[in-house]
């Protein structure tokens, strides 16, 4: 399994390189997207992952098919009986559209761990990319999803989402708990 690398690996402070799209679909490609999932899904808290993050400087992010199991300020939906959605993987996404409203949102990162701020991040984005078959496709989003590209694309574009948060705190493992109000995802 590939490791999450953490806030000192200098991949995580370089622009990310397009793959070529004939190569989308290529094994090492293919092997790169599993195993991104492979290190997601080990991660409870994880809601998506740019390949920077697993020492891959290539423009690729995916998001956890658990995003969609969670309510818009990310908390659990209340309902038992949630659906699997699968992952959606992103191959060179391009920003086609920012909101001007913003909001100030809570954030984590799992290259960050255990680190929490607030950032201000567009209401509402809308993202233009590949998806792990080489096929174009655009995705509007809002909430916590509209949160996930920003934070996703700044993965690619070499920053972290510390460089612009402010009330940073570090929470590590022993000071949460499953009683916790605030829900805390990263990415």
């Amino acid at each position: 399994m590939a490791d999450i690398v953490q806030r000192h690996d200098p991949v995580l402070r370089k622009l990310a390189s397009e793959v070529p799209p004939e190569d989308i679909t290529k094994p090492i490609i293919k092997h790169i997207i599993a195993d991104m999932k492979i290190a997601l899904d080990s991660q409870i808290d994880g809601v998506a992952l740019a390949a920077p993050q697993i020492a891959v400087p290539l423009r690729i992010f995916i998001i956890s098919g658990k995003v969609f199991n969670l309510k818009r300020n990310g908390e659990p939906k209340d309902d038992k009986d949630h659906r699997y959605y699968p992952d959606i993987v992103f191959v060179n996404p391009r920003m086609v559209k920012l909101s001007k409203d913003k909001k100030i949102m809570e954030e984590g990162c799992l290259s960050v761990r255990y680190a929490y701020g607030k950032t201000e991040r567009s209401t509402k984005a809308t993202v233009e990319a590949y998806d792990a078959n080489g096929k174009k496709f655009s995705k509007g989003a809002s909430g916590l999803m509209a949160q996930i590209f920003q934070h996703e694309m700044d993965h690619l574009e070499g920053k972290l989402f510390i460089d612009n948060a402010f009330e940073i705190k570090e929470m590590p493992p022993e000071h949460t708990s499953d009683n916790d109000d605030d829900t805390q995802h990263e990415s």
